[in-house]
Formats: structure tokens, sequence, C-alpha cells
């Protein structure tokens, strides 16, 4: 990847540095990157926009647990070094994390990891029955869930919460993708609710990441994901991409209608939810109808289409 990087010449890469110059965001959070512990890669990333203009200073990823081996054989093939018997799926340690980049500051000295966290341990959970001993090691992020503050202009401080599911597909009839994908989304319900043992994020923050899981439509447990999305603490700003349909995808409803993916059969995937207390001046998805000649340098970055949100901070207090 660091290769692919600095040549320049990868299209896919090339692809997604144009549609990170269109989004022009002040914090930005990719998934599916793959984890550098030097960070080498996200610095070559951050120096390409750079050279057009986009300047990210402070840069953070959290090593995640996809490809972390567990020792066990998670999926039963009489084997223990599948991708399928890592923490998260992943040929390697580190595959496909997440990474963070922003104009202001990373308070990464005061960031909460709580990827450690074992799956049998949240309240309420629904793990399948599964072998003791892999019960002991197994964490319930599949990839990472993490509290990270940043600095604003104005002294104080917003929080991201971010995570990225597993598909709640590609499993069995015990359907541990699924309870799992379920699991991560309730973390989140969890932590809110002051049920875990770290106390609940103080306001203002937001919810980001990839669910893996559209409530409304696909596979998955739902229950989670629709609780967080009118949780009390939180405010969906049901963002809408120009993607040229002319009728909702949602069995008519228009107040579905909002991030679909064409490639991935028209899901709600990906998810910024603000605290209440925050005032939404703007949302949506980098998504333009297929007549734009930017919808082929978008397909060519991602299946996934990116979703924004424009929040009005408070002023800065007078000296």
């Amino acid at each position: 990847m660091l290769q692919d990087i600095d040549r320049g010449t990868d299209p896919q890469i090339a692809a997604a540095l144009a549609v990170l110059i269109r989004l022009d965001a002040d914090i930005l959070v990719l998934t599916a990157v793959d984890h550098d512990p030097a960070l080498l890669a996200l610095r070559a990333l951050a120096r390409r926009l750079a050279d057009q203009g986009l300047v990210y200073p402070h840069l953070h990823a959290p090593r995640p647990n996809s490809g972390q081996p567990t020792g066990h054989d998670v999926n039963g093939n009489g084997t223990t070094h599948d991708p399928a018997d890592a923490q998260g799926w992943g040929r390697f340690p580190g595959a496909g994390g997440s990474a963070i980049l922003s104009r202001l500051p990373l308070l990464t000295d005061r960031a909460t990891d709580h990827s450690a966290v074992l799956w049998r341990d949240l309240p309420g959970h629904l793990m399948p029955p599964t072998d003791p001993a892999l019960a002991t090691v197994q964490r319930l992020a599949s990839h990472s869930h993490l509290q990270l503050p940043v600095a604003l202009p104005n002294g104080e401080t917003l929080t991201l919460l971010i995570w990225h599911a597993t598909p709640p597909v590609f499993d069995g009839p015990e359907d541990r993708n699924g309870r799992r994908n379920h699991d991560e989304a309730a973390f989140w319900l969890r932590l809110l609710d002051g049920s875990l043992p770290s106390p609940p994020p103080q306001p203002p923050f937001l919810l980001i990441g990839d669910a893996n899981l559209d409530p409304a439509d696909g596979d998955g447990l739902p229950g989670a994901m629709t609780a967080l999305l009118t949780h009390p603490m939180l405010q969906d700003p049901a963002p809408r991409g120009s993607h040229g349909r002319s009728e909702p995808a949602h069995a008519g409803d228009p107040a579905l209608d909002t991030v679909l993916y064409p490639a991935l059969g028209g899901l709600r995937l990906d998810y910024i939810l603000p605290s209440r207390d925050l005032a939404v001046a703007a949302a949506g998805v980098l998504w333009p109808p297929a007549e734009d000649p930017f919808a082929a340098t978008l397909a060519a970055a991602s299946r996934h289409a990116p979703v924004w949100v424009d929040i009005a901070l408070p002023a800065p207090a007078p000296p």
C-alpha cells in the first residue's frame, strides 16, 4: 500500500484522493485501511493530499483486531490460522483497519480504545454458544471501538466514537457474524447508558463508522442499530445523495431513501450520528447521478459512498 501511494500510479488510490479532495472534510474517518504502526502509509497519503492543497497535520490509526490471531479454530475447519480464526476476519494482523485524518488536533493521549473488551462481557450479548476457552479471548470488536477526543477552536473537545462492524453474513446457522454485528452496535448503547466499566462520553460527540447494516433492508439483526438511530442522546441527520433515483428504494417511504449504495444493492451501511446538543447545518452522501463524470471516480474509489455532516460549532469564548 505504501509503495502504491508513493508511486502515484494506482488507479484506486488516485480515485480515492480525488474523492477526499472533493469532500474537503475537517475530520476524516476512513475504514478498510491496512494498519501500519509507524503510520508510514497514512503519512504518505497525507502528503499526496497536501500536494493538492488539502492539509491534515493530525493523524491517528488505532490497532485493529482484524487479523490478530486467537490461537483457536473459530470456524471449526481443523486449523487455527485461517483469516476467520483471527479476532476479526483478516489475512494478516491489522488488515482493514481505520484511519483518522484531521485539521483539528487529535487528543490521542486521552483516547480510550475499547477494542479489547471481550464479547462475553457485553451486558445482554447475543454471543452464540462456543468453546469456553475461545470465549476467554474472543473480543467483541471485529476491527475496533475507539473513543477519540478532538480539540475544538473554542477550547472544548468533540469526542469521536468510531467503529467498523463485521458484515452480518458469511457464517452458518449459528448466525455468529449476524449476532456479532448486532452486538458491535449494541456496545455503544451500553456505553451511552452507563452499563460498562468505562464512563459514558460527555457531549458533544459523534458516533461515526461502518455499521455494515441497513436497519430497513438486507441481512442482519437490526435492533441495536435501530435503537441507536432513535436514541435520545443521538440524532440521525438522514443524509441523502444525488443518486438519480426516480423513486425511493424502500417501499415508497421517502424518509428511508437516504444512504443508498448501488454496488451493494442500495443499502445504508455507514453512519454519522451527532449527539443531540450539536447543531447540524447540513448532511449528505457524496453520490452523484450516473451521468455525472465524477460518478466513475467515486465508483473506482470504493463500493461505498462517503457520508458527510456539517456541524455548527459554538463560537470561541471571549478572552
